[in-house]
């Protein structure tokens, strides 16, 4: 099958999908809250402390790595909840790994937003 020829209309509505599809989530996930009102805090500090390049990029970067692991958790958990209603332990497993990815870069992050801050806010 030849592939269709690019078109700027098609592109923009593949934004137009992507932006509907973070709406979505924010709308339908609990925890995608929790990450806001984190994300909310992040941009308040570094609006307030002063941040070198490398700090700010490294905040944005915790931050996003949050957000992305979430997405795909909640990708993650609504495929295995469309696979199969049942409990199965091979689904908890996956569900469960996937939760824990998220956990891990939420600590990375906490960690990072620890290491940039808490020295500019002893010493403020």
């Amino acid at each position: 099958m030849k592939p269709a020829p690019f078109s700027i209309r098609d592109r923009l509505k593949s934004f137009q999908y992507a932006w509907q599809g973070i709406v979505r989530f924010l709308r339908g996930d609990h925890n995608a809250w929790v990450h806001a009102v984190a994300t909310v805090v992040v941009i308040i500090l570094a609006s307030v402390v002063p941040l070198t390049k490398t700090e700010l990029l490294a905040l944005v970067f915790a931050v996003g790595f949050v957000w992305v692991a979430e997405m795909f958790n909640t990708c993650i958990e609504r495929t295995m909840d469309f696979i199969s209603t049942e409990k199965r332990p091979e689904i908890g497993l996956i569900k469960d790994v996937a939760a824990g990815a998220v956990l891990v870069a939420a600590i990375t992050a906490a960690i990072i937003g620890g290491i940039v801050f808490i020295p500019k806010l002893i010493s403020a």
